[in-house]
């Protein structure tokens, strides 16, 4: 292949272990505001990057990512290292974090409903798994830091993921005619510009009046 030729499968690689990275980060931040120790921060860390995908194996039957590649856990460590040592600078990059954040959402949604469609997933059960494989990770996060996870606080940080999967699990069936990359490509794009202006306007769902 020369060297200038576009390689997708490169690129998709890189953006989910950078994506990995920013969910780490997400879980060991959770766990420094609760002042956990050292070991503590790098097991919500990487279980806050990881969870989401070894969900979505497990409901797929695959082999979990965390147990098959090592670059998925070694990042997740990295990253979460990261963060117990250099919190201070990080905590004022919250604006910085929330888009990362909205991208990783973005694109593990998507990644985990095409694997569903891949194993032969009916449309609804595909974008079960792919939001839960956008969602997980998060949930986990929020459990363990002994905190109401967001997705029953922040109405579109699921709803997001939900609108995306759809995207790809419908527009599978023209995907001859659209690309797989360009189908990919636009459901990310929803996903992450939905989060975005939800946290922007702060749109909620009603909510019950005391």
């Amino acid at each position: 292949m020369e060297p200038s030729e576009f390689d997708p499968t490169a690129l998709m690689l890189v953006a989910e272990l950078v994506g990995t990275a920013v969910f780490a980060a997400s879980g060991a931040s959770a766990a420094v505001g609760k002042r956990l120790d050292l070991f503590g921060v790098v097991v919500i860390g990487v279980l806050c990057a990881l969870g989401g995908g070894a969900l979505r194996d497990v409901l797929i039957d695959a082999k979990p990512l965390l147990l098959t590649d090592w670059r998925y856990p070694l990042v997740a460590l990295v990253a979460s290292l990261f963060v117990f040592w250099f919190h201070p600078a990080l905590s004022r990059m919250r604006t910085t974090m929330l888009v990362l954040d909205a991208a990783g959402l973005a694109l593990f949604t998507v990644v985990g409903t095409q694997k569903g469609l891949d194993f032969g997933f009916a449309v609804y059960a595909a974008c079960i798994v792919g939001v839960l494989s956008g969602i997980g990770g998060g949930i986990l996060r929020d459990v363990l830091s002994q905190e109401i996870p967001a997705v029953l606080r922040e109405d579109f940080y699921a709803m997001a993921a939900a609108i995306g999967a759809v995207i790809v699990a419908v527009g599978a069936r023209w995907e001859s005619m659209i690309g797989h990359w360009t189908l990919a490509l636009t459901a990310i794009a929803v996903i992450f510009v939905v989060r975005l202006v939800a946290i922007r306007y702060r749109w909620e769902a009603p909510k019950p009046k005391i």
